[in-house]
C-alpha cells in the first residue's frame, strides 16, 4: 500500500495486546479512521535493546506472529518497518561464522576490525576525542575468536549490537538483499535506523561523513525505487542536517517540534515554534513523542541554549512523576541529549495542555507520527520503569486489550480521536499551508486550504485553549470543529 497523508501510528507489535493479531484487532476496533499508517518497531528476532538487535530481517520474532499478520495490516494500513542500517546483533549468523572461521569466514569483512580500520591498529588518543560516541572510550568490543585469538571489533552501541562495514561487498549484498524482501512483505516505508552512524573515516566523528553518507542513502533509494518504497533516514542531531537531507529530495523527520512545543506551552510564546514552522520542510514525518527519550540536541540553535535549559528545568518541575534520574546511567540511559518522559507527563497530565499540543502537530506541515503511549494519553510508566532499571521505559508500557477499551472511554482519548480523523478525512490538508504572523507572541495561527476546503487552527498558548474552524461544503460555511 503506497503512503498515504493520514497519521501513522508508532508501536512495538506487543505493547497494544500481546501480538501482531491483537494490534490489527485493537486498531480495526478502534482507531480505523484514526490511524491511517503503523511503523511496526522492529518485530524480527532481536539480542537486546527491545528489536533494535536483529539476528535476520528474514523472520517475525514468533512470540509477536508471522508473516501473515503483516500482510493483513499491510492490507489496511500502510507500513513502515525498521531497519538498522549501521549494525547487526552479535548472535547473528553472520558474527557467528566470523567469530568460529575468523579470515576465512565469507563474513570477515563483514565487521570493522580495529586491526585494519586504524593505521596503527588502534586509534590515537585525539582520534578518540574527534568520534560522536555513546561511551566514554573508543566504541569497540573484544572479540575471541574460537582460535582463541582476540581482537576490538566496533561497536557504536550496546555490546550485542555490532557494527558493519560499509566499504565491504558482501555487506553492501546484505543491505541489498534485506531492503528487496522487507518491500516484499508489504513495506511502504523503511526506516534507516542509526543511519548518521554508518559511515566511518579515521581522523573524522565518524557521524554523518560526507560525501559517503550521501551514497549510502542513494544506494538505498535506489534499490527501492522500482518497487515504490520510500526511505527515511533516522537522525537525531542538529536540525541543520534534516534541513540537508530534506534539500536533497528525501523525507526527514522533525524532531525539533517536541522540545518547541514544550517551551511554547510553558512559556506561553509561539515565537521560536512559528520561526521553525515557517522554514521546516514539507516533506517531513512529525512526532511529538517516540520510543526513545524527548530530543534536546534537535533544537539547538532554534532556540537559546537559556531557553533550552529553561524547558528542560520546567518539564523536571511541571511534568509529572518525571526526574532527571531517569534520563541518566542510573536507569541505563543511551545518551544525555534526550529527556525520558511521556509526552502527556511531560505536560503535567494536562488533558487541555496535551490536546492543544496535539492540534499543533497535526496542522504542521508534514505527515504526524503518534506514538502508541501518546495515542492513549498515557501517563509515565513508574513501575516498568523501577522493575525494569531501563530510562526509556517510563514510556513503554504494555497495554492489554482489556485495558484499552478502558483507555479509549477517557474524555481525553476521544477528543484525540476526533482530531486525529478530522486530520486524516478533512481535504485541506492535501493543499497549502500557512503559518500566519500574529501581533501577540501568546498566539499562533496555521491555516490549511485545498479549493473550497479550508481548516484554520488558532492556539492561544497563554490559556493552554484552541479553536479549529473548517469549511463545511454542505451548510456552506465556516464551522468550529466540535471535539
Amino acid at each position: 500500500m503506497a503512503t498515504k497523508n493520514e497519521i501513522m501510528l508508532i508501536t512495538y507489535a506487543d505493547s497494544m495486546g500481546k501480538n501482531l493479531k491483537d494490534l490489527k484487532e485493537v486498531l480495526d476496533k478502534h482507531f480505523q479512521e484514526a490511524v491511517g499508517g503503523v511503523h511496526i518497531l522492529p518485530f524480527f528476532p532481536s539480542s537486546a535493546d527491545r528489536g533494535f538487535a536483529p539476528l535476520t530481517y528474514r523472520e517475525v520474532d514468533p512470540d509477536f506472529g508471522d508473516w501473515n499478520d503483516i500482510k493483513a495490516l499491510s492490507e489496511d494500513y500502510y507500513l513502515m518497518f525498521d531497519f538498522m542500517v549501521n549494525h547487526i546483533s552479535k548472535q547473528s549468523e553472520y558474527f557467528k561464522d566470523f567469530q568460529q572461521y575468523k579470515d576465512d569466514s565469507k563474513y570477515a569483512d563483514f565487521f570493522i576490525r580495529y586491526q585494519d580500520f586504524w593505521e596503527d591498529g588502534e586509534p590515537t588518543e585525539e582520534e578518540v576525542d574527534l568520534i560522536y560516541k555513546r561511551k566514554p572510550r573508543a566504541p569497540y568490543i573484544d572479540v575471541e575468536f574460537a582460535d582463541g585469538t582476540e581482537e576490538k571489533i566496533w561497536c557504536t552501541f550496546a555490546e550485542e549490537q555490532l557494527d558493519l562495514n560499509m566499504e565491504s561487498d558482501v555487506v553492501k549484498e546484505f543491505i541489498k538483499n534485506s531492503l528487496e524482501f522487507l518491500a516484499a512483505q508489504g513495506a511502504s516505508i523503511i526506516r534507516l535506523d542509526a543511519f548518521a552512524y554508518a559511515v566511518k573515516k579515521a581522523g573524522t566523528s565518524c557521524f554523518f561523513i560526507e560525501p559517503d553518507i550521501w551514497e549510502i542513502l542513494d544506494y538505498c533509494k535506489d534499490i527501492l525505487a522500482e518497487k515504490d518504497v520510500e526511505i527515511l533516514p533516522e537522525i537525531h542531531e542538529h536540525h541543520s542536517i534534516q534541513l540537508k537531507i530534506a534539500e536533497k529530495g528525501h523525507p526527514v523527520y522533525d524532531f525539533s517540534l517536541p522540545m518547541l512545543l514544550l517551551h511554547s506551552i510553558y512559556s506561553s510564546t509561539s515565537k521560536r515554534l512559528k520561526e521553525w514552522l515557517k522554514k521546516s520542510p514539507d516533506n517531513q514525518y512529525t512526532t511529538l513523542d517516540t520510543h526513545d527519550g524527548i530530543g534536546v540536541v534537535d533544537v539547538k540553535d532554534l532556540m537559546t541554549d537559556q531557553e533550552i535549559e529553561a524547558t528542560r528545568e520546567m518539564l523536571y518541575k511541571q511534568g509529572s512523576n518525571v526526574k532527571k534520574v531517569y534520563s541518566s546511567e542510573a536507569y541505563d540511559n543511551l545518551d544525555i541529549y534526550q529527556i525520558n518522559c511521556s509526552y502527556y507527563s511531560a505536560l503535567g497530565n494536562n488533558d487541555d495542555a496535551y490536546l492543544l499540543a496535539r492540534a499543533v502537530q497535526f496542522f504542521a506541515p508534514g505527515i504526524p507520527q503518534v506514538y502508541y503511549v501518546g495515542m492513549l494519553a498515557g501517563k509515565n510508566d513508574i513501575e516498568l520503569l523501577e522493575e525494569t532499571k531501563v530510562g526509556r521505559n517510563i514510556n513503554r508500557h504494555y497495554y492489554s486489550k482489556a485495558e484499552i477499551e478502558n483507555e479509549v472511554k477517557r474524555p481525553v482519548v476521544e477528543k484525540l480521536i476526533s482530531l486525529m480523523e478530522f486530520r486524516n478525512s478533512y481535504p485541506a490538508f492535501n493543499g497549502n499551508y500557512t503559518i500566519h504572523n500574529s501581533e501577540s507572541e501568546e498566539e499562533l495561527k496555521i491555516s490549511w486550504q485545498k479549493e473550497e476546503a479550508k481548516a484554520i487552527l488558532n492556539v492561544d498558548f497563554s490559556s493552554n485553549s484552541f479553536e479549529i474552524d473548517y469549511f463545511n461544503p454542505q451548510k456552506d460555511k465556516m464551522e468550529s470543529l466540535k471535539l
